[in-house]
């Protein structure tokens, strides 16, 4: 990782784009899609002089001190060698709020002068791009060098983040970040983080196998006691195991554990996700909160009720049992029914070399994802889109005419020419772009595709 090559090229792009140019030759993709949150979501001055203070403690599940405290170990480890060099390492919350910190004496008190130090958050809503914020937003290591930074008063900074992320929901949870003053940046220092972040997802991972596997059990009795239509959501709204009635109902396969969270069923239901959602924040607050609200499933003309029951394991939240039916417990509001943004974007930002292309949404064919970059097959070309993982594309953009037909694939509904049976009964999709382009449908998202094109 070296200091910052091409610095003259970037503060130029950088000057140019604080100003409202939307051209940034020279500059990185990934930086220059944070540029934009800055400059148009986030609206941070880029002449910021510190990162604020945080505003409020921040509620932690244990499971998530289980994190701070594995990656404050290896934070402390790498102190020696990074304070070697003149650099600090700090570890974030979800918010972006500095936790502790290490490293050199002498470059901790220059980074005080920056508010580089714990209680201060450094999330990009709060201080532009920057490691630590920009790791929150991405999918993967990331590296910000000089005049990368959004705020000016951070160009003599060198820094590269890596978020850890609950595995159930995707949501961040911690930020290790090792970041240097005017110099470079240790060679090893990517594959510290990396090896760091791996070793500490590790245990998370091994941690929801086991609550998929508590949540069957805790199903398979709840099913002994009553014949009630029953469902298992994790924390995040999806899936977990269904019976053969509720799996119908939100078109996911009926009686078949989904134990890993990486192959979890998405029932494809806004409204029962942003309940289960609002459920398990509920939960956390007060273990014998139980809820209910009514959905639209699917194949129904009518509203159906539901009732969300936590469930437990050793006082760690791990998903709900949801019940269709007669219902009790506390309303679940209006207003936390949805788990997709109610104002959907009109546009897709794009990036072409080192430009920001805004799509129109009938300009996208589909997308397709590699690895955690995304790329949309458009009317102007293969071109990277600005949302990190396919998962978040197909969130966004859900209400406004794209299925998620694949776990590589979001399409748009509006753009499929032709549809394709195999002789298995495998769905096909043939877009309507120039090379009339053949979009696989996994068995698992048949049943959503059959119901969008009503066939």
């Amino acid at each position: 990782m070296s200091a910052n090559p091409g610095s003259g090229i970037v503060l130029a792009a950088w000057e140019r784009f604080v100003q409202g140019e939307d051209h940034v030759p020279g500059v990185r993709p990934e930086v220059a899609i944070s540029w934009h949150r800055c400059r148009e979501q986030y609206r941070v001055d880029p002449h910021l002089t510190q990162a604020p203070v945080a505003v409020a403690e921040v509620d932690h599940t244990p499971e998530h001190d289980v994190v701070f405290a594995e990656l404050g170990f290896r934070a402390a480890s790498l102190a020696h060698e990074v304070s070697n060099l003149g650099g600090v390492v700090t570890v974030t919350d979800s918010t972006g709020r500095i936790l502790a910190e290490w490293g050199d004496h002498a470059t901790l008190a220059r980074a005080t002068d920056s508010s580089l130090a714990p209680w201060f958050c450094w999330s990009e809503s709060a201080a532009g791009t920057n490691g630590m914020g920009t790791a929150l937003e991405a999918h993967g290591p990331v590296l910000i060098r000089g005049a990368e930074h959004w705020c000016q008063a951070f160009h003599n900074w060198v820094c590269a983040g890596v978020a850890v992320r609950d595995v159930v929901t995707r949501g961040p949870i911690a930020v290790l970040n090792i970041s240097c003053w005017r110099s470079q940046l240790p060679a090893a220092a990517g594959s510290w983080l990396a090896n760091a972040v791996t070793k500490t997802q590790g245990t998370l991972k091994r941690r929801a196998r086991d609550s998929g596997a508590e949540l069957v059990a805790a199903f398979t009795q709840a099913r002994a006691r009553s014949s009630v239509v029953l469902a298992a959501l994790d924390t995040a709204g999806k899936v977990v195991i269904a019976d053969e009635t509720a799996s119908v109902l939100m078109g996911v396969p009926a009686s078949t554990p989904a134990v890993d969270p990486t192959v979890r069923w998405n029932p494809g239901l806004p409204e029962l996700i942003g309940a289960a959602r609002y459920a398990s924040r509920q939960a956390a607050r007060n273990p014998d909160w139980v809820g209910s609200t009514q959905i639209f499933p699917h194949l129904a003309d009518e509203p159906t009720a539901i009732s969300i029951r936590p469930v437990f394991s050793s006082g760690h939240l791990i998903g709900n049992l949801v019940s269709f039916g007669p219902s009790d417990g506390a309303q679940v509001p209006e207003t936390e029914r949805s788990a997709r943004p109610r104002r959907p974007p009109r546009r897709v930002v794009a990036m072409r070399d080192n430009r920001m292309v805004l799509l129109r949404l009938p300009e996208v064919s589909f997308a397709e994802s590699e690895g955690n970059d995304v790329w949309l097959h458009t009317d102007q070309g293969r071109l990277r889109a600005a949302s990190a993982g396919l998962d978040k594309f197909d969130e966004e953009l859900a209400d406004v005419g794209f299925l998620r037909v694949h776990r590589r694939y979001v399409v748009n509904l509006s753009r499929i020419r032709e549809i394709e049976r195999g002789v298995k009964g495998e769905l096909s999709l043939i877009m309507d772009d120039r090379r009339s382009t053949v979009v696989p449908v996994s068995r698992r998202n048949a049943p959503a595709v059959r119901r969008a094109l009503d066939i």
